[in-house]
């Protein structure tokens, strides 16, 4: 005893065999079909209907091949089962299957061959169509290329041929291969899934061809199918074979969600893509708040060059005068003026000279503001911004009393220096060089040592 006799059927109502018997015209089908049929009465050219694995393609494919007459048809149903296939090949098939008689092997030959057989049928009143299932096969240009080419088959009133592709969605991008191909589609269409009461009415329908006189499955039971299956007619129909089958071997008479689960389950289906998916409760914890970013540390600068304070005496002496250039050797040095109050100096002052080097760049500092005589006063040596070689300066002596002319030389340069001086004519002054970078210090005209002039007088010569 099979499950047929046990619910009383006379057929199995779920094979996935393509028959045309158990068609079933859902509003999806239906409205593809009607679509179909129009591009071949009206000799589009070509048509596409695409859709997923298992929608119904081939089913809809023999439907429509059964809907067209063969007094106004000269129709065939061409299924690509291998993508090896070649344009040769591909060629002759069509012609054998619109009527053509020992097709040849020469392609020249064979394209006439196609030609008058489709003129002898338009002449006849008819139409010839090609129905090409499985149409993603199609993967090479080559073949596009062929299609494009039999399209081309026209009279002034309409086109010769017309070709309907069934197939996946990859035949979009086979189409695009031939880009003049792509242009003639005249007409394409998406088949969709089943619709809840699509599924539902599919499966009464199907049980009450094969001779059922009830319905074995309860609603729970069809929704369990229709979510499982995703609308998927080729999947329904696995699921409801099962379903039957194991409700036999149970002796049960019922079909209820929870057998249904439990075959989904062992066939490893998903939930269909139209029920909804399952989120889990998530808690989202908080980004870690970011690292605090370091303090910026303040560029450390260099201590400007430290300054010795110059000191200066109490002003007991006049400042000297602007410095004149210095007079050539030949020339008597002029006179020097003696200091109000005291005798003349009688001793030779040393000339000599100093060079210059340049002191490195300090840090700019503010201005001092002017302070009391008494006060120390701090001078700021500056160089000039560009280092050149700056002319030898004399140093500014200032007017003082000396008792005995003891100076003590150390170094060449300076005895002969004092050597070339005449003893009663005091050297001239020093040319003025501005920015020289030489402070002058003043003593006092009362009570000066000569230890002091010669301690000023050695640190002249180690300039």
């Amino acid at each position: 005893m099979s499950y047929l006799e046990h619910f009383g059927l006379s057929s199995e109502p779920f094979s996935n065999a393509p028959v045309s018997r158990f068609y079933y015209n859902a509003p999806q089908h239906q409205q593809a079909l009607a679509r179909l049929l129009y591009a071949v009465n009206s000799m589009k050219g070509l048509a596409v209907l695409v859709g997923e694995i298992g929608a119904g393609k081939t089913t809809l494919a023999r439907r429509m091949l059964d809907s067209l007459p063969e007094e106004e048809y000269e129709a065939a149903l061409l299924v690509i089962i291998h993508s090896g296939i070649t344009a040769s090949w591909l060629l002759r098939r069509i012609a054998l299957q619109i009527g053509v008689e020992n097709p040849a092997q020469e392609k020249l030959a064979l394209l006439s061959q196609l030609y008058q057989r489709l003129l002898q049928i338009y002449e006849q009143g008819r139409k010839a169509v090609v129905l090409i299932d499985e149409a993603q096969m199609l993967e090479t240009r080559e073949l596009m290329e062929e299609f494009r080419g039999l399209l081309n088959l026209e009279v002034p009133e309409r086109k010769l041929i017309s070709f309907v592709f069934f197939g996946l969605p990859e035949i979009e991008k086979n189409l695009k291969l031939d880009p003049p191909l792509a242009q003639r589609v005249a007409m394409r269409y998406r088949l969709e899934p089943f619709t809840s009461d699509s599924t539902e009415a599919y499966v009464k329908h199907r049980l009450r061809l094969a001779g059922s006189a009830r319905n074995p499955f309860t609603g729970d039971a069809i929704e369990a199918v229709h979510r499982r299956a995703g609308g998927t007619p080729r999947v329904i129909n696995t699921i409801c074979d099962n379903a039957l089958f194991e409700t036999f071997l149970g002796r049960g008479n019922e079909i209820r969600g929870t057998l249904i689960e439990q075959i989904a389950d062992n066939l490893g289906l998903e939930t269909g893509a139209l029920a909804p998916a399952a989120v889990p409760n998530v808690t989202a914890e908080p980004p870690p708040a970011p690292a605090p970013a370091p303090p910026a540390v303040a560029p450390v600068q260099a201590p400007p060059p430290a300054v010795a304070p110059v000191h200066a005496a109490a002003p007991a002496v006049q400042p000297a005068p602007a410095v004149a250039p210095r007079p050539p050797a030949s020339a008597p040095p002029p006179p020097r003026p003696a200091v109000p109050g005291g005798p003349a100096v009688t001793a030779p002052t040393p000339v000599f000279n100093v060079p210059t080097a340049p002191a490195p760049a300090p840090m700019a500092r503010p201005p001092v503001p002017p302070s009391p005589a008494s006060a120390p006063v701090t001078a700021t040596v500056r160089p000039p911004a560009k280092p050149a070689p700056v002319e030898p300066v004399a140093p500014v002596i200032p007017n003082v009393v000396v008792r005995e002319p003891t100076p003590r030389l150390e170094g060449g340069s300076m005895a002969s220096a004092v050597a070339g001086l005449t003893g009663d004519q005091p050297p001239p002054p020093p040319p003025s060089v501005p920015n020289a970078g030489v402070a002058a210090t003043s003593k006092p005209k009362a009570g000066v040592d000569l230890a002091e002039i010669d301690r000023y007088l050695e640190g002249l010569g180690k300039l």
